[in-house]
């Protein structure tokens, strides 16, 4: 009878050590799975902001095209306000009719070129203030995407910092609670976390089922597992099982000693 009562708590203390450790190693991964996600959140942003930029560039391109086409068309209207003069001038020195005519013909043209440059200018000039209150508006949010991105990069940096030092802490953890298993179940508990996408090797049961799975285990497993007399793998997905009440207990332990270690 006393050795089956050794034997319980020993199992017992195996599973609140290996879920320990597990807490502590899926935290380290946040951390790591954090660290990798900057430079791409970063860039996103950075790629965003170069979007923009392109497209600021390309409206002020085209409002400078439409400023060079009323240059030409006020160009324009200068050559034919000469020309007029010209020809002004020219009818006072006129023989007959036909070349008052032809002079008169030309001076109406003229008028009507610059009739037509203006009333084109104006359209332009219409296209311009269009464009340029969209600059104004794409140009206020580049800037607040810049600031934006400014303080992002100094957010992200200080978490950074901050996970950095937990990292430091928690892999001497893990190392510690490490020893504290015997050297076959650390193997299986490595070769479990290696083998699963989220790196649970120990995984608590929840309504029937281990956390993250939609398997649940069969009755006479669960009442083998709050029972707690011996180590239980999950045939579905590999994974060590560990009653819920026990995992909530560590959990909380978990966080009071991590607190206590920063401090």
């Amino acid at each position: 009878m006393v050795h089956k009562i050794q034997e319980a708590v020993t199992v017992v203390d195996k599973l609140r050590v290996l879920y320990h450790l597990q807490l502590i190693d899926s935290r380290i991964d946040e951390i790591r799975k954090f660290r990798s996600n900057i430079p791409m959140e970063i860039k996103s942003l950075e790629e965003e902001l170069d979007q923009m930029k392109k497209k600021l560039e390309n409206i002020y391109e085209y409002i400078f095209s439409i400023k060079e086409n009323i240059n030409k068309h006020n160009k324009n209207i200068k050559s034919s306000d000469i020309l007029i003069k010209k020809y002004e001038k020219q009818k006072d020195h006129i023989k007959n009719h036909k070349e008052l005519y032809s002079l008169d013909k030309e001076i109406d043209y003229q008028r009507l070129e610059i009739q037509l440059a203006k009333k084109r200018i104006n359209e332009l000039s219409v296209k311009i203030s269009k464009k340029e209150e969209i600059f104004k508006k794409k140009e206020y949010i580049l800037k607040n995407k810049e600031e934006h991105l400014f303080h992002k990069k100094k957010e992200l940096n200080h978490i950074q910092s901050e996970n950095d030092k937990e990292e430091k802490i928690l892999l001497e953890q893990s190392l510690s609670f490490s020893k504290k298993v015997d050297n076959n179940l650390l193997k299986t508990y490595q070769r479990i976390r290696n083998g699963v996408k989220n790196g649970v090797a120990v995984a608590p049961v929840q309504r029937g089922a281990p956390l993250g799975s939609y398997l649940a285990i069969t009755p006479q497993k669960y009442s083998e597992l709050i029972q707690r007399n011996k180590l239980l793998i999950d045939e579905h997905s590999g994974r060590i099982l560990i009653d819920a009440e026990l995992a909530e207990e560590e959990k909380k332990k978990s966080f009071v000693f991590c607190y206590n270690k920063k401090l």
